[in-house]
């Protein structure tokens, strides 16, 4: 097991929960106490010393429940037995090479994670896409924030956040769609919150969100729209505008193009077919935008509410257009902001982490770009396949084809987080080899794998991680991994090492990684070039972009401030996009919409925070939010159990009845997995279908029928 001696240093690292990426520092035991102890890092510019209850108690986390040794059973129904990892190199390179020879390279695939530090996501796709020739490497961003990646790209010409936090401090209007802020960024929050105690007057809060939520008690305005009409608002608000005449027209005209056509879309979505739909006051819809064409700075903040969609990427896009057409981006307080949901999602967006990346924000579909990457790895020419890999979504039907001869997940619970739960663990079980690597035992993925390994987690490893605001934090191994517990960088490289890429993989540490990484990203938008371990250990976090050259502090808190785009034309795209509405509407059979979410206290599918007696406490079961007039249609009682069903099928939780959540829609947390106390999987009721921009499940509203549990 691992030691923690007293005498150990403390240590200052980023928090590992979301994308807002605290700074915490951390102290080792003592006398006093048998777990390490954290608390918020006043000197990190992300968080200025503020800290929520997850990151508090972060360091209840490190010791419970850990996998230590390779875990291994030929089939489903053995029980684990424990081997050495030479055995367990020796089963992954016999299976690859079968693979390979058998399938071909599109029978590999690997679902990684935001959990990952940058180096263990950097070695893991230089593995699969250069030197086994499969793009089939995508992570749980894929579920989070690719409607934002894909949105980003197709509006201003790259990938990458235009913001930065102090932008919280200087727009006079914030609006918050899709993201219950309070909950799940919730030091962001407090920082909007802070402000807004101190001058009211100074900041508008308007949140956009069919239930009622902590950030909705403190809006000016919320507008409780029905599920799946956000593209319908954004086009309505960009109507009213017209209306209003409050566009930056030589804006427009200088930086953008594909006005006319959205100018037309426009002026179709009156404000009374905006009201109905939306299912709002068109008088609240009015005061929205004109807020919005009076504000000196416009902040857009958005989560899953807006990616997990059928219609994400579009409606990035309608969020995007708002900015561009008023002048709103590229200066202080004002700009399109996306909230990260993992601690290092972006940093797996800027090594390529998605199955149509490569790294530096380059695409696998660009042969300029292959060619670049291969040079720079080592690799042969053509060594990189021209197509996009497999999305996570489509790595399951793979499997259910049975056309993968290995699925290795790591850092991850899909068995939790996925949509149509049944349907995964069915196609699943199609797969030769499914590989787990994870720091926690008894995950429910754990349950349909052949192969656990046991991985060094955040705090045993060092590596860097990118927030929400394209800050970049070293965090370092301020413990002893477990057992014989290893980093998923290390665990990557042996593999290349013993598949025959030497000369690849030869890594001494995980500096090494980061400059061969840095150095791909030289003049791109994601430019990292003048930073390394040392200098972040010297000089604490930095901003992106930062060039080779750039003097500590010297990052670039914004994008875009010179008004030209990474496109062709140089010009942002103004992208005019139909709302179509949910792929799954509430009909007689199912009359209901189900979403889903995060309670403030559990993080994801809570193989940490199960662990945490406070958050326990506070958090003890999911419970089913249901509005009075939908319980009284369907025979429900307060605090009693009741039956949730979907198409795919049917779950048990407690009713609670509020009227803080709109009439036709019902809310439970995505939280519980079939494993844990209280067990109710949400997603097992939510459906696959996805947005076909960027693949990313609609996992924010299922139609269900609700019953009193008999």
């Amino acid at each position: 097991m691992a030691s923690d001696s007293a005498a150990s240093p403390a240590a200052r690292a980023q928090c590992p929960y979301c994308g807002v990426g605290c700074g915490l520092e951390l102290k080792p035991p003592g006398e006093a106490e048998a777990i390490w102890t954290a608390r918020g890092d006043r000197h990190h510019p992300s968080s200025l010393g503020q800290v929520c209850v997850k990151g508090a108690t972060v360091g209840e986390t490190l010791h419970h429940n850990r996998l230590t040794t390779p875990l291994w059973r030929e089939r489903l129904d053995q029980p684990f037995a424990p081997i050495s990892w030479d055995r367990a190199f020796a089963l992954l390179v016999e299976r690859i090479r079968t693979t390979l020879e058998q399938q071909g390279p599109q029978g590999l695939a690997i679902y990684g994670s935001g959990q990952f530090l940058s180096e263990d996501y950097y070695v893991a796709n230089k593995l699969l896409k250069g030197a086994l020739g499969s793009n089939n490497f995508d992570a749980n961003s894929r579920l989070c924030m690719s409607s934002a990646v894909a949105g980003y790209a197709r509006s201003l010409g790259s990938d990458g956040p235009p913001c930065c936090y102090d932008d919280l401090d200087l727009a006079d209007l914030v609006l918050l769609i899709g993201t219950n802020t309070a909950d799940c960024h919730p030091v962001l929050f407090q920082r909007l919150l802070k402000r807004k105690r101190k001058v009211k007057e100074a900041l508008r809060l308007v949140v956009v969100d069919p239930r009622h939520t902590a950030t909705a008690e403190a809006a000016d305005l919320h507008l409780a729209i029905r599920p799946g009409t956000d593209l319908v608002l954004l086009h309505g608000i960009g109507h009213l505008l017209l209306e209003f005449q409050a566009l930056d027209r030589p804006f427009i005209a200088a930086h953008t193009e594909g006005y006319a056509e959205l100018e037309e879309l426009w002026h179709a979505w009156t404000p009374q077919q905006v009201s109905d739909l939306c299912g709002i006051a068109e008088t609240d819809l009015r005061q929205l935008a004109q807020w919005w064409a009076a504000a000196a700075g416009v902040l857009s903040l958005w989560s899953m509410g807006v990616n997990q969609s059928r219609e994400g990427t579009a409606t990035v896009a309608a969020i995007c257009n708002l900015h561009l057409v008023s002048g709103q981006i590229g200066r202080p307080g004002a700009g399109p902001f996306s909230l990260t949901g993992q601690p290092n999602a972006m940093g797996g967006r800027e090594v390529g982490g998605l199955a149509q990346l490569l790294p530096g924000y380059r695409s696998v579909a660009n042969p300029e770009h292959r060619a670049e990457v291969e040079a720079h790895w080592g690799f042969a020419p053509g060594s990189i396949a021209p197509q996009p890999g497999l999305a996570v979504w489509q790595q399951i039907e793979a499997m259910e084809r049975g056309e993968l001869g290995l699925w290795w997940v790591a850092a991850t619970n899909p068995l939790v987080s996925m949509p149509s739960l049944d349907r995964v663990r069915a196609a699943v079980a199609q797969c030769p080899l499914v590989v787990l690597s994870e720091a926690y035992a008894g995950t429910e993925t754990a349950e349909v794998a052949h192969l656990l390994l046991p991985a060094a987690q955040w705090s045993e490893k060092s590596g860097v991680m990118t927030n929400s605001e394209r800050r970049v934090t070293l965090c370092p191994a301020f413990r002893q991994p477990p057992g014989e517990a290893r980093p998923d960088w290390a665990i990557f490289a042996e593999l290349g090492r013993r598949l025959g890429f030497d000369d690849q993989f030869r890594y001494g540490s995980t500096a090494e990684v980061y400059a061969e990484f840095v150095a791909l990203t030289a003049g791109r938008v994601c430019d990292l070039s003048g930073l390394s371990h040392a200098l972040l250990a010297q000089h604490g976090p930095q901003q992106w972009p930062f060039p080779a050259g750039t003097a500590p502090g010297g990052g670039q808190p914004r994008l875009y401030t010179d008004h030209r785009f990474p496109t062709a034309s140089g010009r942002a795209r103004l992208l005019a996009e139909q709302p179509f509405g949910l792929a799954e509407p509430p009909c007689d059979s199912y009359p209901l919409v189900l979403t889903v979410g995060r309670y403030l206290g559990h993080w994801h599918t809570m193989t940490r925070t199960v662990h945490v007696a406070r958050v326990s406490k506070q958090h003890p079961e999911p419970l089913l939010e249901v509005h009075p007039i939908d319980a009284d249609r369907h025979g429900l009682l307060d605090g009693e159990p009741a039956e949730v069903s979907s198409r795919r099928g049917t779950i048990s939780a407690r009713v609670q009845i509020t009227e803080k959540i709109r009439p036709g829609t019902v809310f439970l947390p995505m939280h519980w997995g079939a494993s844990q106390p209280n067990a109710c999987e949400a997603n097992r009721l939510m459906h696959e279908e996805a947005c076909e921009h960027s693949k990313q499940p609609e996992l924010k509203a299922a139609a269900v029928r609700l019953a009193p549990l008999s």
